[in-house]
């Protein structure tokens, strides 16, 4: 079983960079696919981007597509979300999650598909 720790979200002005990361723990990380999701107030727990074991396949929503990069350091058991250009629409809590069954897509986009968790991570985007 893995433990997620995120860290490295925080306060940044409209059109500025937040890099977060994850590491994880107590399992080999390169049996776990690795995604990012989000959640603002009100909304629903929604996909941001995937990597596969290996990080060469990456997938993003549509919404941050050219903005954001995940990847992943697979000698320090980490994963990122660099994200560049940020818009106040991107504020919400961050998490990281691992799934170790493969997948097929689009399942690496529901949340549901996903078994383990981070606590997350606050990214506030002002205006």
């Amino acid at each position: 079983q893995v433990q997620l720790v995120e860290s490295g979200g925080g306060l940044v002005q409209a059109g500025g960079s937040l890099r977060p990361s994850c590491t994880a723990s107590g399992d080999t990380f390169t049996r776990y696919v690795m995604g990012w999701f989000r959640q603002a107030p009100g909304k629903e727990r929604e996909f941001v981007a995937s990597i596969s074991r290996s990080g060469g396949s990456t997938s993003y929503a549509d919404s941050v597509k050219g903005r954001f990069t995940i990847s992943r350091d697979n000698a320090k058991n980490t994963v990122y979300l660099q994200m560049n250009s940020l818009k106040p629409e991107d504020t919400a809590v961050y998490y990281c999650a691992a799934v170790r069954r493969p997948l097929r897509p689009p399942a690496y986009q529901v949340v549901g598909e996903y078994d383990y968790w981070g606590q997350g991570t606050q990214v506030t985007v002002s205006s």
